[in-house]
């Protein structure tokens, strides 16, 4: 059996072994590195964005739940802020005097309305909140107008925030914070005038 001479073999080995080193090197660190790359831009993803599905899910109930209680289209209940801040108002018990969600009464639940959805800040007592509004009638009302009541022959002594559709929310004094109409015999007979905050 005839043998290669030594340097012939050594250097036809030399030449395998650093062409596998080189391909098992460049195979591995470019696979680590768009592995380690990838998961890293995949976790700053997902810390630094909130779950838009999550988010379109609960805008979307309370479009829904509002469209259905004012009757009108999802696509109208537009203002996502003051909807959500009715939806979690709504149910809080009447309190003479009160603002928060403990209690509140009709002046001081609109009053609480307008400084955290419109950042406004309106009088406390309904007569001194109607009187610096601009006087609106019932065919002009828009969202976010308010409404005046004279209960049982008292002057302002009962209001709320219109939303839709002769709809508004008020801190009833037998009910709490609800959504009521403004066709309800007891509102339409009581009803006197619409305000807009200046």
């Amino acid at each position: 059996m005839k043998l290669l001479p030594p340097f012939r073999l050594s250097s036809f080995v030399r030449i395998v072994l650093m062409l596998a080193l080189s391909i098992s090197l460049f195979s591995c660190g470019s696979s680590k590195k768009t592995k380690s790359s990838r998961s890293k831009s995949k976790s700053k993803n997902t810390a630094t964005r909130p779950s838009p599905k999550s988010t379109k899910t609960s805008t979307s109930s309370i479009q829904q739940k509002y469209a259905t209680k004012l009757q009108v289209k999802p696509s109208q209940v537009r203002n996502a802020q003051l909807y959500s801040f009715v939806n979690s108002w709504e149910g809080t018990p009447y309190r003479y005097g009160g603002m928060s969600k403990s209690g509140a009464d009709c002046s001081g639940f609109s009053n609480v309305l307008y400084k955290e959805v419109y950042r406004k800040q309106l009088p406390r007592t309904t007569k001194d909140i109607y009187s610096s509004c601009r006087k609106v009638g019932k065919g002009e009302l828009r969202e976010g107008d308010l409404v005046f009541f004279d209960i049982q022959g008292k002057k302002k002594s009962h209001m709320g925030v219109y939303l839709q559709n002769n709809r508004f929310v008020h801190a009833s004094s037998s009910k709490g914070v609800v959504i009521s109409d403004l066709n309800n015999p007891y509102y339409k007979k009581y009803f006197s005038g619409g305000g807009r905050p200046r």
